[in-house]
């Protein structure tokens, strides 16, 4: 039995994960001992969950264009983790999906993160996953943090949610995609192929 199987079944086991387990749903999350970049959104959504397939929806087909990678490419690659900052769906909220929980992935990332000896860049999507990962983004704005995203290279690079909620978000902020995403697609082709 690998490493990961054995993580895998510890967060299945944890009376945290209770719920889920009891209801036959497993954790979310790929972790492939040979990735180099790992993924990190917020949580599965209902239709992920049900499905056992992350970003596959109007989120994920932006997400790979942003990343310049085919549905393909993104699905088949052992050079891509994702890994969310919660593997199983937090429930609907007011205004949405209700958050990660916390501690969920201070409790399980690190431990993952150490079957991944390659990684080299972390894509931390929204605001949990950039206040997990990056430090000195505490008390900044998400648009503050993506803003100076060249604060946190090569390791991290923070972006927006690609969802179609955010498209006001980026009509507001055009240099997003003139001035991040191309830097973007760049340091992920650096990383995957180690140009």
């Amino acid at each position: 039995m690998n490493t990961i199987t054995k993580i895998k079944q510890a967060i299945m086991a944890d009376v945290q994960n209770e719920e889920y387990t009891k209801k036959g749903i497993e954790p979310l999350f790929s972790a492939p001992a040979a990735a180099r970049i790992v993924v990190v959104g917020q949580a599965p959504g209902i239709h992920a969950q049900q499905n056992r397939i992350y970003w596959k929806d109007r989120s994920g087909a932006l997400l790979r264009q942003w990343m310049d990678m085919n549905e393909e490419e993104f699905y088949s690659t052992d050079k891509l983790s994702i890994l969310p900052m919660d593997f199983y769906y937090p429930g609907k909220g007011k205004s949405g999906d209700l958050p990660p929980r916390k501690g969920f992935a201070a409790k399980w990332h690190p431990l993952i993160l150490k079957t991944m000896p390659d990684v080299k860049l972390f894509i931390l999507i929204g605001h949990y996953a950039q206040q997990y990962y990056i430090a000195q983004s505490k008390g900044q704005t998400l648009t503050q943090i993506v803003k100076n995203y060249k604060s946190y290279l090569p390791e991290f690079f923070p972006i927006v949610h690609p969802s179609p909620l955010n498209i006001r978000w980026r009509k507001k902020n055009p240099w997003f995609e003139e001035i991040v995403l191309p830097d973007f697609k760049k340091r992920i082709k650096e990383v995957l192929y180690e140009l």
